[in-house]
């Protein structure tokens, strides 16, 4: 008996910072379902506005309502994450107002429930506490690339979800002993374009979270190709990435659902090439892509 495919959930990245662009896309996507693939679907979108000291995992640089950016989501059903990645933390950063007013403002509108991307236990802790409507996701800034312990993770009540660093997503032989609830709660990050061999990578996040706590960091990254800043070319080459034909070829038989598009601190017109490459049929790519900067040239870039 031939088993039904599992959908593909996207959640994709510039929740505050491409507003604009979710604003013309997702009309898109509702009205024209024919332009994309039929097993794909947008799981959430996340982020954080600048100036959050809970932040992490980027420096957010591009701000929108926050309320405008429930609203859009809750008309198209799609969760909305907090992108609260900080591994810094410290009690007296708990009670944070702007940080606070945010959870406040998205546990009220859970309808998708929302969620929160977090590193820190401490906050962990005091969102499960203050604002338990806010499901939780395990953050990659963890930098799980041990196997055992990604299924420790995996294994706690804690996470709904949890994204593995994104060296162990051709693990395959691994990734199947898990089990089909274990498989659920995998998120993967599919399009890294950081060196594969980098040792320097919970430093580069630590160094993300002292920039939001208002520190300077001591630490720049020494990685080959780290000064070309983000290509999708050189992405698309890194042992890591996942392509949209292993989602389908691959993942989706093995029992994986759920797929991470990084993307925050690059502009719109990169996102949308993600878009198009993860969700849109070759035959409308260019259909889309009209759409969207000739109709809307001055709005969004």
């Amino acid at each position: 008996m031939r088993h039904m495919q599992k959908t593909a959930y996207y959640h994709l990245p510039g929740l505050f910072e491409f507003y604009e662009l979710y604003r013309i896309f997702l009309p898109l996507f509702r009205e024209h379902r024919e332009y994309f693939y039929d097993w794909c679907d947008i799981g959430s979108i996340y982020g954080a506005p600048p100036e959050c000291i809970w932040g992490g995992g980027r420096v957010s640089l591009e701000d929108h309502d926050a309320g405008e950016v429930l609203a859009l989501l809750q008309e198209y059903g799609i969760s909305a994450r907090l992108t609260f990645s900080n591994s810094l933390l410290r009690e007296e950063h708990l009670s944070d107002r702007k940080c606070n007013e945010l959870c406040a403002l998205f546990a009220e509108n859970a309808t998708p429930e929302n969620g929160v991307i977090v590193h820190s236990e401490l906050l962990l802790q005091y969102l499960k506490s203050h604002y338990p409507e806010l499901y939780p996701v395990s953050s990659t800034t963890k930098v799980l690339t041990d196997f055992e312990a990604l299924k420790k993770e995996i294994d706690r009540d804690d996470f709904r979800y949890v994204v593995p660093d994104f060296r162990l997503n051709k693990a395959y032989e691994k990734l199947n002993t898990l089990t089909e609830s274990q498989k659920d709660k995998v998120e993967f990050l599919c399009n890294e374009c950081c060196y594969f061999g980098c040792k320097d990578r919970k430093e580069c996040y630590e160094a993300v979270s002292r920039r939001n706590l208002g520190e300077e960091p001591d630490f720049s990254c020494t990685s080959p190709g780290a000064e070309e800043g983000y290509r999708f070319s050189k992405a698309m080459k890194n042992p890591g990435f996942i392509s949209v034909g292993d989602i389908q070829k691959i993942y989706l038989p093995m029992g994986f659902s759920n797929y991470k598009i990084e993307g925050r601190g690059l502009g719109s017109a990169l996102v949308l090439e993600f878009l198009l490459y993860y969700m849109t049929k070759p035959e409308y790519q260019l259909q889309v892509r009209e759409e969207i900067y000739l109709d809307n040239m001055l709005d969004l870039f």
